[in-house]
C-alpha cells in the first residue's frame, strides 16, 4: 500500500496501542514499504505529541544506532534519535515492572543533563560538553512494538526508537576531568558479567553523538533546553531480562546504576 501523509495518525495509533496494551505488531513497512526517514520522523513528532496530550512531558532525547558496526549492520550512515518523557524515567529502587512491557532489553549509556541550551547546526562535542552540567550512568530499557523485535530503519524512527523506560545513576558529576571518550564499562545480569565495553563505542565519543543530535534538530529548528537529559547512545549489545532478573552497570569513575525486573 502507498504511504500518503494522511495515513500518520493512523500509523500512530497503531503503534501507541500496541504499546498500551503490551502486545507486539508487525512492523509498520510490511504496509508502507515507501515509507521515508523524513516521513518516519514526522510520524515519531505526532506520536510524541500524541503522549504529550494524554499528560506527558518531554524531557530530553536519546540517540540511537550510535555504534559503528550497528550503523554498517543496518545499511545506514549516521544515527537515530528519539524522545524522552517524564514517565519513562523509573527509579533504581522500585524496579521495572516487566508485565508492562513486551520483550524488553537493557542498555548501558551515559546520560548528560544539559546546563544550558544547546542549538545550532555546526555545533560540536566540546559545545555539548561545555553545555553539560552533569553526567551519570544510566540504564535505557527498550522495548520495541515490533514482533520479534525486528524492523527497518524507518520502522524504529517511526516507533520512537524503541524507547520505553530509562534508570539514571545517584553519583552525577561535571564533565571535565573525566576522559569520557574512554570510560570502561562492565554490565552484570543477576552477579555475572553480561558486557563489557567503553564510551569510545559511541562514535568515539557520546559528545560526538549528542553533537550529531543537535545539528540534526537544528535544522528542524529545534534544540536541547536547559534541564533537559540525553541518553548518548548503547555502549554495547542489549540484553533481554524477565522478572527477578537484576542488571547493573559499573563505570569506571562514574559510579554504578542497577534495577530489578519484577
Amino acid at each position: 500500500m502507498a504511504y500518503t501523509q494522511a495515513k500518520d495518525l493512523e500509523i500512530v495509533e497503531y503503534l501507541l496501542s500496541a504499546e498500551k496494551e503490551c502486545r507486539e505488531v508487525v512492523k509498520v513497512t510490511d504496509q508502507y514499504p515507501d515509507l521515508t526517514i523524513e516521513q518516519a520522523y514526522a510520524i515519531q513528532e505526532k506520536l510524541i505529541a500524541r503522549k504529550e496530550q494524554e499528560g506527558a512531558k518531554r524531557i530530553g532525547i536519546k540517540l540511537g544506532l550510535t555504534s559503528k558496526a550497528k550503523q554498517q549492520m543496518m545499511g545506514v550512515h549516521e544515527a537515530i534519535y528519539g524522545y524522552l518523557t517524564h514517565d519513562m524515567l523509573a527509579l533504581e529502587w522500585e524496579g521495572i515492572e516487566v508485565s508492562k512491557l513486551i520483550h524488553p532489553k537493557a542498555e548501558p549509556e551515559i546520560a548528560f543533563f544539559m546546563g544550558e541550551d544547546l542549538q545550532g547546526t555546526n555545533v560540536t562535542a566540546l559545545d555539548v560538553l561545555q553545555a553539560t552540567q552533569y553526567v551519570a550512568p544510566a540504564i535505557e530499557i527498550i522495548d520495541s512494538r515490533y514482533l520479534n523485535f525486528k524492523f527497518t530503519l524507518v520502522d524504529v524512527v517511526a516507533d520512537n526508537c524503541s524507547s520505553s523506560r530509562f534508570v539514571i545513576g545517584n553519583k552525577w558529576l561535571s564533565p571535565a576531568g573525566l576522559d569520557l571518550g574512554n570510560l570502561g564499562m562492565t554490565m552484570y545480569k543477576n552477579g555475572s558479567v553480561s558486557q563489557v565495553g567503553s564510551s569510545s563505542a559511541v562514535l568515539g565519543h557520546p559528545a560526538t553523538s549528542i553533537a550529531w543530535a543537535v545539528n540534526k534538530l537544528g535544522a528542524e529548528g529545534k534544540g536541547l533546553k536547559k534541564g533537559d537529559v540525553v541518553l548518548s547512545g548503547a555502549i554495547s549489545e542489549a540484553i533481554a531480562f524477565e522478572a527477578g532478573d537484576t542488571i547493573q552497570v559499573q563505570f569506571a569513575e562514574l559510579g554504578s546504576v542497577s534495577f530489578t525486573g519484577k
